[in-house]
């Protein structure tokens, strides 16, 4: 199965540490080294063959997610971790957390009538 084979490949070159560590950068005595965190997923398969045609059909897919959350930073005297302010996912902690409040306060009035 040439298919799989190929996407197996493709997956493992996509999902690797080099995804999840960056590059090192080195400044004014210090280096700095991103870190992402890396999930992905994928499926495929093979079908028999059908009337219309006597090959088999086989199909797949995989996709992924990479986001930064910190950095490490080295120096002489020891290595400090610094994570990343995701900006995108407090504001939809803060949008869950008005819709849920929103539901509570609702339902309270409700009852109350």
């Amino acid at each position: 199965m040439p298919f799989l084979g190929t996407m197996m490949e493709l997956w493992r070159d996509t999902f690797t540490v080099r995804r999840v560590f960056g590059d090192p950068v080195e400044k004014d005595g210090l280096t700095m080294i991103p870190v992402a965190m890396v999930a992905g997923g994928g499926g495929g398969g093979v079908g028999p063959a059908s009337a219309k045609s006597d090959t088999e059909s086989s199909g797949g897919g995989f996709g992924g997610l990479a986001r930064p959350v910190g950095v490490y930073v080295v120096r002489a005297d020891g290595v400090e971790w610094q994570p990343t302010v995701d900006v995108t996912m407090l504001g939809m902690a803060g949008i869950g957390f008005a819709a849920i409040l929103t539901l509570m306060v609702g339902r309270a009035l409700k009852r109350r009538r």
